[in-house]
């Protein structure tokens, strides 16, 4: 009674359904290239992220233009009781006029500085924005071929632990094993159900995030990613450093910040000089026929130049104070970026020879001796040699190193997406090597 129970055990386990997989292969696979173009046209962010830089830029030319000229119109010296009556005094007469203001020489310049170097700030931060969705498409990107690597792995597992179950009830039956080796089967099988269900959890979620950064419905089905190889960084820290000086968005930002303090603080120093207005009136008088006076009524014209006199100096002087800070500002968090990009590509490069070397042990030596091990394993338990834990040793240390290896790669593959946004370039393309190939 006791060996039927047992081998009911066994079938509950052999006959355990996997749970349902996605159907991956019906959909296509995917394209890097496509999906970063692809979040960089959808992204409502990003778009908001333009439109910002589009929006600083159209302040410009707002910033050096003219104020409109101010025209007069108005009656002089007329009686109060005969508003409109022009003929009763000479003084009296119908006026128009026109004004301009006119800033101190440069002002309108500066100012045009001013906003254009804001503008650029607000440009590079958007070229900014677009790297480090880039980036973040790209991680999501390998994390997923990453799940996927681990599902086949999880499955080809799941294959073997079942041979495992048939072997060990064979055994059971004929009295060469022992009941304690069927349950362990069944549950090492169970653990990598188990492991399943929480990797195709990963890959729903993933696949969330990248229809997040695309812009489309959460519940659009991401295909298979292709399989690639790594490619080599050829060039050096201090070359890379260069290169990220040069190209590196979020550095052209705050230069543009730092020329903007200096504009800034150039055109508070123009305050310290006055501003004019220019003045043009033409009067038009009626001819006056009185006791006390004649006059023809002949019209009359004025020009006239005013000016503010600069004499409040603490405003002024606060106002070179602002722009001064806000230049120091600027050229600290340049200070503090150039140190930040130093230190990423230094820990980057790090980690990149990290993972290749890691990848280069696991292929050409740590799998293949798993292999061989988990293969003497199997056959010396069908002849009793060795013992059923030592067989499930052997096929969980392959299972750890194929995890391993996947995970190195895909981590060599987002520790480069990492660098390329630190950098502000394609190192692949840029070198001219082809990172991606299919199955």
């Amino acid at each position: 009674m006791k060996r039927y129970s047992v081998l009911a055990l066994l079938m509950f386990f052999s006959l355990w359904p996997a749970p349902a997989k996605a159907d991956v292969a019906k959909v296509p696979p995917e394209n890097l290239s496509a999906l970063v173009a692809a979040a960089l046209a959808n992204n409502p962010e990003l778009k908001a992220s333009e439109s910002r830089w589009q929006m600083f830029a159209s302040k410009v030319k707002q910033a050096g233009a003219f104020d409109d000229p101010m025209v007069m119109l108005k009656v002089q010296s007329t009686p109060a009781r005969q508003p409109f009556v022009f003929n009763k005094d000479t003084q009296s007469a119908k006026v128009i006029g026109i004004s301009q203001q006119l800033p101190f020489w440069g002002k309108r310049g500066l100012r045009r500085d001013v906003a254009r170097f804001e503008a650029d700030s607000y440009r590079w931060a958007f070229e900014e924005r677009k790297l480090e969705l880039t980036r973040m498409v790209k991680e999501s990107y390998y994390q997923i071929w990453a799940v996927d690597k681990g599902l086949e792995i999880v499955g080809k597992n799941l294959n073997l632990l079942s041979d495992f179950i048939t072997i060990t009830e064979l055994k059971y039956s004929v009295g060469q094993g022992v009941q304690q080796d069927i349950f362990k089967a069944g549950l090492e099988k169970s653990k990598m159900v188990e492991m399943q269900i929480t990797l195709q959890q990963q890959r729903k979620s993933l696949e969330a995030t990248l229809n997040y950064l695309l812009c489309r419905s959460g519940n659009t089905p991401v295909g298979p990613v292709a399989d690639f190889t790594l490619p080599f960084i050829t060039l050096s820290s201090e070359q890379l450093n260069a290169a990220a000086i040069d190209q590196r968005p979020q550095v052209k930002s705050l230069a543009s910040l730092m020329e903007k303090g200096e504009a800034s603080r150039r055109l508070a120093r123009r305050e310290f000089y006055p501003d004019f207005n220019l003045s043009a009136e033409y009067m038009i008088r009626d001819a006056v026929s009185t006791e006390m006076a004649t006059d023809p009524g002949d019209n009359m014209v004025s020009i006239g130049i005013t000016f503010n006199l600069p004499v409040l100096q603490g405003k002024r002087q606060t106002m070179v104070a602002e722009s001064t800070f806000e230049k120091a500002m600027a050229t600290e968090e340049l200070n503090a970026l150039k140190n930040s990009i130093s230190y990423t590509i230094n820990e980057s490069l790090a980690q990149l020879e990290r993972r290749r070397k890691l990848v280069e042990l696991y292929k050409g030596g740590l799998i293949p001796q798993a292999k061989q091990s988990l293969e003497s394993a199997l056959i010396s338990y069908r002849v009793g040699k060795v013992d059923f834990l030592t067989l499930l040793d052997s096929r969980m240390n392959l299972f750890n190193l194929e995890r391993e290896l996947n995970e190195s790669q895909a981590e060599y593959m987002m520790k480069l997406a990492q660098l390329e946004a630190a950098i502000g370039t394609d190192l692949t393309a840029a070198s001219g090597t082809s990172t991606h190939h299919d199955n």
